[in-house]
């Protein structure tokens, strides 16, 4: 829906209903990705080692401003982030399946 089709349809109360709302019980990518932030610290405190610091939330949240003034770094190979995975989690990576 676009601006101009949500504002033939919905009133100035009903907008203001939806923000209210939103203040209560925010939606979307953001709040998404808190969500994963906050499962994903978890796993990975549960799986660190005893010497290794505990991990935060804002670890595992993208900072998107950030990312974008960065000069753009080169591709991955898919071994060696599977590789850092495992050391980021403290854990020994297992054999290559064939």
């Amino acid at each position: 829906m676009t601006v101009r089709e949500l504002l033939t349809r919905c009133d100035s109360r009903e907008l203001t209903e939806w923000l209210a709302y939103y203040q209560i019980e925010p939606w979307g990518e953001e709040r998404a990705d808190l969500r994963a932030a906050i499962n994903t610290t978890v796993l990975a405190n549960v799986n660190r080692g005893k010497s290794q610091r505990a991990y935060k939330i804002e670890d595992f949240m993208p900072d998107f401003d950030a990312a974008a003034g960065q000069a753009e770094r080169p591709q991955q190979d898919w071994r060696d982030m599977r590789a850092r995975f495992y050391r980021a989690a403290g854990l020994p990576m297992p054999p290559m399946r064939d």
